[in-house]
């Protein structure tokens, strides 16, 4: 397996995740799970991709700017993620402002498959693709249990 065919796999998740949360209602146990689950998986993802996908990119000159536009992206996700995390999940707004986030979750997903990911195979060898996918999987794991 490469990165790229190991990060989709995070991203079906992230696609699951995001549209079983959209279709709960009110501050309940299964929101509240839910919600944990995916910003986990969200920051999780996030922080290991940068250091080992976006890290290698940004080496490439013609893959700098996709890699910061990505990172860019990420840190906005994570600044609406502290909103939600500190909003009442009963409320209509927490509802609206999670529908923002699932929208930026969505685009950036199709956009790494889309855009990204094709240019970075254009610059990574196969061969330190594959092992970026096992470099990924151990950071994954550290930023899971910091």
């Amino acid at each position: 397996m490469d990165i790229y065919s190991r990060l989709i796999q995070d991203h079906e998740t992230q696609r699951d995740l995001c549209e079983k949360l959209a279709a709960t209602d009110g501050a309940t146990e299964e929101r509240a799970s839910l919600w944990n689950a995916l910003k986990t998986e969200l920051e999780a993802h996030a922080s290991a991709e940068e250091q080992v996908f976006y890290a290698a990119l940004m080496k490439k000159p013609d893959g700098t700017d996709e890699a910061r536009h990505s990172v860019h992206e990420h840190q906005e996700m994570t600044k609406l993620i502290k909103e939600l995390d500190e909003g009442d999940q009963g409320s209509g707004g927490w509802m609206n402002k999670f529908k923002v986030l699932k929208h930026q979750v969505i685009h950036h997903l199709d956009e790494e498959e889309k855009q990204i990911f094709p240019a970075g195979k254009k610059l990574i060898k196969d061969a330190v693709a594959k092992d970026m996918a096992d470099t990924f999987e151990t950071r994954k794991a550290a930023e899971l249990k910091a």
